[in-house]
């Protein structure tokens, strides 16, 4: 009998990564795969018959397609551009979703390409706090954002108050375009910055010098050698920047309204108009132009790709001591002028947000924490109970983390083992990072929150654990991107000399590798968490009507009724997402440069 057990436990010690990993795609499968599924049959399968109708209908809607509608209506393209052309002209929800995701794009990359080239190319006194702040993008959450945008720009907010002290007039800038193309650029300038910083420090410098002693001037070493290095960096920034910003969601529903609703604003509103089918068709097509936008951008960069091995890259120029030359004040000066924007930019929205949580017309106050902490009735009016909105958001967050980290693990493990196939499984398993959360509200909530029949059974799971498995599915890749690199850096030696003394695989990863990117394992679950955390997309797709609402959902209720509470919650936020950006910047190292 022992003999027979301990057989057993020899066996499944053997064979544990692959059940790990078959346990991994069933959870990935009902949490993730499924219900994007049943997004695509609602907007395909009408009373059970498969067809095209919802599609063509958003399709040739010149509410969704604007001037673009009458080509798929079958008129003449020749009318399609004259009417584009028109003073007149319309954008529908697509052309204008576009357009403002191009000029957050602009903005992005015109603030994001200077600081990565500051952060790259000068040494000077907290350039790292700089560089570290470059992870914001993945660890703040946006409605959070869009609090603080509301206690900067709104009628009350800091510019305005500074105004008043000047003698000038209000500027309102809330719901209108250019604070939401503002608070796109607070997101995604960073991100921009982090690409092309790594893609600076990656220039050769011996070709630079090479090019230098044959005559050429700095201009042209710059555009015949460097530039050429830099623009898939820059593209690449540019290519996620507009897939976020035409995929956003909360920001815009914050700062914007239905006035400047985009495809994901819209979405929300034809779900909580119970218009699912539809809903679904306009989400389907959202999808379809992000992730065609992202299959060119991969495209060019497959082709203008190269393996680099021994380059040396340019060395930084301190900026200290000070020097009174001309060639050393000018660079001085682009730092201090770019560190002004950025604290306007970057800056200036947060900490309006902690001063607007702790003042009123009188001055300071705990006012707004007070309302926090006390339970309000259910039929208050701002629909939220805000310390159960504080527990159900941590809640969440462990239990999202619970699954998250695990699966994170075993992806890792899995793609990180050489075998035929291996970038497909990658592909497959990061998929949740092209998918709206929208999306995946919608799917959990037409699916396993609605119930499935199987047989004469019908499942379903309550809002709760649907709200954890979206959480889960955002936060797990980013647990797969901390661990991944430090995998794949160890020496295949260990393992091999760990597999020759009898130990089975899973004893090798337990007592060896896992150790060794254990940093990587905590801030991948501090991604998870924060992630977690700050999901909005999803979760007000599934907490709506129920009292499941979390932090971020009492944050948007609050917006426009009472802004104190939003920004004291708003600092709760921040207060839990900067523990995380610590963990991750002090034990992921350079492991997160690849998120």
């Amino acid at each position: 009998m022992i003999d027979s057990r301990r057989g057993l436990r020899d066996r499944l010690e053997r064979r544990a990564i692959a059940i790990l990993a078959a346990l991994t795609t069933v959870v990935l499968t009902g949490m993730f795969y499924y219900p994007v599924g049943m997004v695509f049959i609602e907007a395909a399968v009408v009373e059970g018959q498969l067809t095209a109708r919802i599609f063509l209908a958003v399709l040739r809607n010149p509410f969704y397609f604007g001037e673009l509608a009458h080509l798929f209506a079958g008129e003449s393209p020749l009318v399609v551009i004259d009417g584009m052309l028109s003073a007149d002209r319309q954008l529908g929800i697509i052309g204008f979703t576009a357009y403002q995701a191009a000029l957050s794009t602009l903005l992005s990359v015109a603030l994001g390409v200077p600081g990565g080239y500051i952060l790259a190319r000068y040494e000077f006194y907290g350039r790292q706090t700089l560089r570290s702040l470059t992870i914001l993008p993945f660890v703040l959450p946006s409605i959070m954002v869009a609090v603080g945008f509301v206690a900067t720009f709104g009628q009350r907010g800091t510019v305005n108050g500074l105004l008043a002290l000047v003698g000038l007039g209000p500027v309102n800038l809330m719901f209108t375009l250019q604070i939401i193309v503002l608070a796109h650029a607070f997101y995604n300038a960073p991100l921009v910055a982090r690409l092309t910083t790594a893609a600076w420090e990656s220039v050769d410098a011996s070709t630079v010098e090479t090019a230098r002693s044959l005559g050429a001037s700095p201009f042209r070493a710059f555009r015949d050698i460097v530039a050429p290095q830099l623009y898939p960096a820059v593209l690449m920034g540019a290519a996620l920047t507009f897939v976020f910003t035409f995929g956003t969601f909360p920001i815009v529903l914050a700062l914007g309204g239905f006035e400047f609703a985009t495809v994901e604003v819209f979405v929300y509103r034809l779900i909580r108009d119970l218009r699912y089918a539809e809903a679904a068709a306009l989400a389907i097509i959202e999808l379809v132009i992000s992730l065609s936008i992202l299959y060119g951008y991969l495209r060019y960069e497959a082709r203008q790709s190269a393996e680099r091995r021994g380059f040396r890259p340019q060395p930084r120029r301190p900026l200290t001591p000070p020097s009174l030359s001309v060639r050393e004040l000018l660079p001085r000066a682009g730092v201090a002028l770019y560190a002004g924007i950025a604290v306007v930019v970057f800056v200036v929205p947060i900490a309006s947000m902690v001063y607007a949580s702790v003042s009123t017309g009188g001055g300071f106050t705990l006012e707004h924490y007070r309302f926090l902490l006390d339970r309000q009735t259910t039929g208050a009016s701002f629909q939220v109970q805000p310390w159960p909105a504080v527990r159900n958001s941590l809640v969440f967050g462990v239990g999202s983390l619970l699954v998250a980290l695990p699966m994170g693990v075993v992806v890792a493990v899995v793609t990180t083992r050489n075998y035929r196939g291996r970038t497909l499984v990658d592909a497959v398993a990061m998929a949740p990072l092209a998918v709206s959360g929208i999306i995946v509200g919608l799917g959990l909530l037409r699916g396993l929150v609605f119930g499935v029949e199987i047989g004469t059974t019908r499942i379903a799971v309550g809002g709760a654990v649907a709200i954890v498995a979206a959480h889960a599915v955002a936060g797990y890749p980013f647990v797969v991107r901390t661990v991944t690199p430090g995998l794949a850096r160890i020496d295949s030696q260990l393992v091999d000399s760990a597999r020759s003394l009898g130990a089975s695989r899973l004893r090798s990863l337990v007592d060896i590798e896992l150790p060794l990117v254990w940093p990587g394992v905590v801030a991948g679950a501090a991604f998870a968490f924060a992630i977690s955390i700050g999901e909005f997309n999803a979760t007000i797709v599934l907490a709506t009507g129920t009292d499941q609402y979390t932090m971020p959902i009492a944050i948007e209720r609050f917006i426009g009724r009472r802004l104190g509470p939003a920004t004291a919650m708003g600092v709760v936020l921040l207060v839990v997402t900067s523990l995380s950006f610590v963990i991750i910047d002090q034990l992921s190292g350079g492991q997160s440069d690849g998120l």
